[in-house]
Formats: C-alpha cells, structure tokens, sequence
C-alpha cells in the first residue's frame, strides 16, 4: 500500500508541477500585457491517514493564486483616452454579443478590468485592445447633473455644437471722471464693441456708445451697425449721490431714462446694475441683457478719476456653431467632447469599481473578471472617492509579471517536477522488485 501510495504521491506531484509550469507560462506569455495580471500557485496537501503511529501517503494539489490587487507599471502613452488607475479598483466594461444595423448589443453580465487602452471605435463607443466597452454614468446635457444610478457604454457623438444666441452681456469698465477734452460727448462718445450671436450663430456687432452729461452722469447708447435704424436705445446712468440713493461715490446708483428698445428696472440695493435691449439680426426679435456690475459695487462699471476709458472686460454667452474636435478624458474621469469653437461639453463619467477581496475575482478572457461570492459585490465609487484609485490620463497600466521571479518560480518548478519523476521511477522499480519475488 506504501508504494501505491508513493506513486499516488508522486504522480499527484507532477500534476501539481504542471500546473504550476502552465500559470508561469501564461505568466511570462502575457508580460508585455495591458492590464494583465499574473496568477501564481498555491500547492495544498490532501492527507490518507496521518495520526501518531501512521502516516499514509497523500496527494498535492495545485490552486491558482490570483494576484489582482498588485498594481502594474504605468506609462505613459500619446492618447488622451489611455487611462490606468493609480490604486484600487477596476473599470466597469461590457462585453458586445451582436451589432444589427449599426445597434449594438451587449451581455447583461458586467465585467471589469486594469485594461484601460480605450480608444474611440467606429460607431463611437470607447472600447479597449480587448474588444471590451467601457461603461459610464451619463451626464444630462440640459442639466449637467451625473446620474449615478445607471452605468451604460460611452459613445461619443460627433454632431455639431448648436449654436447658443447671446442673451447676457458682461462689462467691466473705467469710466473717466475727467474725459479728456473733445472725448465723450455727442460728437466722440467713448465707444466699445460687442461681438453677439444669433440664433444661427450669426456674428453681430453691437456698439456701446458713451456720453458724459455732466460730473457722474453719462448717457449709454446701443447701436448695431448692420441694422437699419442702427439705434436700438438709451439709458442714463448715474454714479455716486448724484443718482438719489446711497452709493458709494464712483459707483453705479441708478439707470433710468431709457429710450428705444432699452428697459431698466433702476436701482435695487445689491441687485444687477443692468439694463436690456431688443434687436431683430434676422431671427426674430432677440432681448440681450446689459450687466454693468452690482448697484453700489464695484464688480462692474465704475466712475473714478482719470482722463482715459479703461475697459476691464467684456464678455457675452452667446456661441456659434462648432464641429467635434476632440475627445478627452480627465483626472476626475469626465469624458469631455471638444468642439472647434471653442466650446466643450461633458457627456459622461467613469467610475471605479471596488471589491472587498479583489484578488478572488473569476477572471475572463481579455484581461476581464467577473464578480464572485468571494469577491463581495462590487461598489461604484467616482476616482479618488471612498477607497476608490486615481484616474492617470493618456497612460496605461502594464502587466504586473515580474520576468525575473517568474523564471526564479521556472527553475523550482522544473527542479520538483524531475525529483517526482525519479520518485515514480524509484517507486515503480521496488514494485517490481516485490512482484519478481514469486518467482
């Protein structure tokens, strides 16, 4: 029984050192790997009988031994959707089952991956060098709120951006409490131009026209040079207590007489110094509001000494109509569409998918895994939240095979599976031996 049992041994032996040779094999197969990470043996010995008088020979049996918690090298790469996780966790992928007419279907099994070499493919979904799809939160495009209660597959669209008609000017001004001579009056306002848009994303000039009247009080015409009449109204606008209401000096205390298209609601204590006014570029009528600052602040239009118009600033909501430029995803894993107009619009954002025991996840094809009642279920956390990894742009996290251990763990390997062979051969040749005694 003692030989049978050598052999059983031994034979048990040279499994368990096959095994252990296939996960280094596959190990050293996959070094250059995105994403992939290495599985190493664990050997466990099953016993027949073992007590204090006898101890019969029993087996070994080899058990992977994941190591997917162990970060790899990352490097860096030239596309901006390249991206490996600093840390813990895994990005949520799905696995595509069929496209018919352009729709893709995809498993409702989710998987999760290291695997982060995303790339856009040609029906605008990021996928990896694995054929995996990434999954998002989407972001509403009317509210820019994240709904995190879903994960889908990002695609990235590449319509055009829609135009946006201005409706809000912003101006940040000096005006000279001492114009020099022959400026601001009828004949040499101080003048500025604002560029507006339409509905179209037609470009329109819009000119700010400035007159003083008097010390602190200065009249402001619109005018829009393309139309006829190019006049579209007036306003007063008068500084410090010679507006009637407790400003400091210098600073905007009423708008009032307006004339044209112009309204104004006049002086609210810590409300908009604005005033509105209507044009029609084509469009239809369209109402832009004038924000000159705050009544009684300086965060906007002022009145102070000099002889010069300083002009602070000058902006407006309005943008014309743009093509898709480029794709990019950042730190905070927001997946951001640029568009060639200057504009950009967030359409989704990754998360990253935790597990209490990560390295008792199933693994899959394509450097995939797939959650198990070891693993614990999987929590969806944005990056650098909750235990959650950083999110490393344009790179890529390498395999985590060490070629060095793993030919290391090759010669061990070789060196047991040679000592259970001649453990066979010896085993084999006292069998004989013991048979060849009958005769």
């Amino acid at each position: 029984m003692s030989l049978l049992g050598a052999l059983n041994s031994a034979i048990s032996g040279l499994t368990a050192q096959s095994t252990s040779f296939s996960n280094i094999s596959e190990n050293v197969a996959n070094a250059q790997t995105v994403g992939y990470k290495q599985v190493d043996t664990s050997f466990v010995d099953y016993l027949t009988t073992s007590n204090n008088t006898v101890n019969e020979p029993g087996a070994v049996v080899a058990l992977p031994d994941y190591a997917n918690s162990v970060q790899g090298t990352v490097t860096q790469t030239s596309n901006p959707l390249n991206m490996a996780i600093a840390g813990q966790g895994f990005f949520p992928v799905s696995q595509p089952t069929s496209t018919v007419n352009n729709v893709t279907s995809f498993s409702p099994q989710q998987y999760y991956t290291r695997a982060g070499d995303f790339q856009v493919n040609s029906a605008g979904y990021m996928v990896n060098s694995a054929g995996l799809y990434l999954n998002g939160w989407q972001v509403d495009q009317t509210t820019g709120l994240v709904n995190q209660n879903a994960l889908a597959p990002i695609q990235v669209s590449q319509t055009v951006f829609n135009p946006v008609a201005t409706s809000s000017v912003q101006l940040s001004a000096n005006l000279p409490a001492t114009p020099t001579a022959g400026t601001a009056t009828a004949t040499a306002p101080i003048s500025s131009d604002i560029n507006v848009y339409d509905s179209l994303g037609t470009e329109h000039t819009v000119t700010l026209n400035w007159v003083q009247n008097a010390a602190n009080d200065w009249t402001v015409s619109v005018n829009a040079p393309s139309l006829t009449p190019s006049a579209l109204g007036s306003a007063e606008v008068t500084f410090g207590s010679t507006s009637g209401n407790p400003v400091p000096a210098g600073t905007i205390g009423q708008i009032a007489n307006v004339t044209g298209t112009v309204t104004a609601a006049g002086y609210t204590t810590g409300q908009p110094a604005a005033l509105d006014f209507t044009a029609d570029f084509g469009s239809g009528p369209q109402t832009i509001s004038l924000n000159m600052g705050t009544y009684g602040l300086t965060n906007g239009v002022t009145q102070y000494a000099g002889s010069a118009y300083s002009l602070g600033g000058l902006t407006q909501n309005g943008v014309p109509p743009g093509s898709f430029s480029s794709v990019v995803a950042q730190a905070d894993g927001s997946v951001v569409v640029n568009y060639n107009n200057g504009q950009s619009r967030t359409i989704a954002q990754i998360p990253i998918a935790t597990f209490n025991a990560p390295d008792k996840l199933q693994s899959q094809n394509g450097q995939a895994f797939t959650a198990t009642l070891l693993s614990g279920t999987p929590t969806a956390e944005a990056a650098n939240t909750h235990g959650a990894g950083t999110i490393v742009t344009s790179s890529v996290e390498g395999s985590n095979v060490d070629i060095a251990t793993e030919f290391s763990h090759l010669i061990v390997a070789q060196q047991a599976y040679s000592a259970n062979a001649k453990m066979i051969t010896a085993a084999n040749q006292l069998l004989t031996t013991t048979i060849d005694m009958k005769q």
